[in-house]
C-alpha cells in the first residue's frame, strides 16, 4: 500500500516586508505641528543633532529622544552615527526619512521623490560627513542658528525671521560669493540682515580677508549687508581685527563685524553684545544693533523676509515682531 504523501508546506517568502508605511495620509494622525516643522529644518539644513532639536522644539531632551525614535519608526525620520578618527563615535544626526521628504516636496508643490531618488540622498549624508572638517562646520554653522531660536524661545520681542543654508543663499544673491548662511534677526524692534562665516580656526587671517572681494562685488550689485566672522576664541578675534586694519584696502567698504565664542557663551550667545565692528573700537553690540536693514528685493538681493521663512513659523500663533 502506498502512503500518501504530506501536503508540501508552502516555503516562506525569503523577501522581507517593511511594516513602514510610505503613505503619507495613513501617519498623519501621529503627527503634530512640531514633527512638520522638524521636517522642513531637516530639508533645508540636511541634519541636525538631537541636542539642536531640543534646543528649539522641546523642553526636554529625554522627551525629544523618545519622540524621535517614534518618528524614525514610522519612517518619518532617520539618522546615522559619525564617526570621527581620532575622538570616535559622534552625535547621533538626523536626517529626512521618506515621509518627511514627500511631506516638504509636496508641501512646496513638487513632485515627491522617488524611492531611489531618496535613498541616494539620505546615503550623501554619511558619507559627506566623513569628509575631514565637513561635519564639524556644518554643525557649527546649524548651531548659530539654534542658539538664535533658542535664545527667541524665552524672549517675546526677539525673533529669527530667516535662516537661509548656504545652498539657498548662494542660489539667490550672487556666484561669486558663498556665505556660509544668510538669516534677518528681529530683537525690541530693530531688524538686521547678515551673511554668516563660521570659523573653526583653521584659516589664515590673509584667506579670511580673501573673502571679501566676492562680498564687495555682491554690494555693487545688492545688499550691504554685514559679514559675520563668528571666531573660536577672542585670542583670533583680535589679531583678524589687527590684520583688517592693517591691510592697503582695509575691509574693500566692507561692514565686518566679529565675535568669539568663547566670549559669547558667557555674555548671551550670538544674540548679546559680543559684537565688534572692524575699525568702531573695542565697544561691543548686540546683534540686532548692527546696521543692516534688509531692503527692498533685487536681482542679487533677498529683499525682507516673508512670513513663512521663519524657521517656526507653522508653530506661530502671531504675527512677527515689527521693526522700526
Amino acid at each position: 500500500m502506498t502512503r500518501a504523501r504530506p501536503a508540501a508546506t508552502p516555503r516562506r517568502s525569503t523577501t522581507r516586508q517593511s511594516t513602514l508605511s510610505d503613505d503619507l495620509l495613513a501617519v498623519s494622525w501621529r503627527l503634530e505641528p512640531r514633527d512638520y516643522v522638524l521636517a522642513h529644518l531637516l530639508d533645508q539644513h540636511r541634519f541636525l543633532t538631537t541636542d539642536q532639536i531640543a534646543a528649539v522644539l522641546y523642553r526636554s531632551p529625554r522627551t525629544c529622544r523618545n519622540r524621535l525614535n517614534v518618528l524614525r519608526q514610522i519612517g518619518f525620520v532617520d539618522w546615522f552615527m559619525p564617526v570621527h578618527p581620532s575622538t570616535g563615535r559622534l552625535p547621533v544626526h538626523w536626517v529626512p526619512g521618506r515621509l518627511s521628504a514627500r511631506y516638504v516636496a509636496l508641501y512646496h508643490g513638487r513632485p515627491a521623490p522617488s524611492s531611489r531618488a531618496l535613498r541616494e540622498t539620505r546615503d550623501r549624508y554619511p558619507s559627506a560627513a566623513t569628509r575631514v572638517g565637513h561635519l564639524a562646520h556644518a554643525d557649527g554653522v546649524n548651531q548659530f542658528f539654534i542658539d538664535l531660536l533658542a535664545y527667541s524661545r524665552h524672549h517675546p520681542t526677539a525673533r529669527l525671521t530667516r535662516w537661509w543654508s548656504a545652498g539657498r543663499t548662494y542660489a539667490k544673491v550672487d556666484h561669486n560669493t558663498r556665505p556660509d548662511a544668510h538669516g534677518v534677526w528681529t530683537e525690541d524692534g530693530h531688524e538686521v540682515a547678515f551673511f554668516l562665516e563660521h570659523d573653526t580656526g583653521s584659516e589664515s587671517h590673509p584667506a579670511r580677508a580673501e573673502k571679501l572681494t566676492g562680498y564687495r562685488t555682491l554690494q555693487d550689485k545688492g545688499p550691504t549687508w554685514p559679514v559675520l566672522f563668528w571666531l573660536p576664541s577672542t585670542t583670533i578675534e583680535a589679531n583678524l581685527h589687527r590684520h583688517l586694519t592693517g591691510l592697503a584696502g582695509g575691509t574693500l567698504g566692507v561692514r565686518i563685524a566679529t565675535a568669539a565664542r568663547d566670549h559669547a557663551a558667557e555674555h548671551g550667545g550670538p544674540a548679546g553684545p559680543v559684537w565688534r565692528v572692524v575699525g568702531n573700537g573695542r565697544r561691543r553690540l548686540r546683534l540686532a544693533e548692527l546696521p543692516g536693514r534688509p531692503g527692498p528685493e533685487g536681482p542679487f538681493h533677498p529683499g525682507p523676509p516673508e512670513p513663512d521663512e521663519d524657521p517656526l513659523y507653522l508653530l506661530r500663533g502671531d504675527t512677527p515682531p515689527t521693526a522700526v
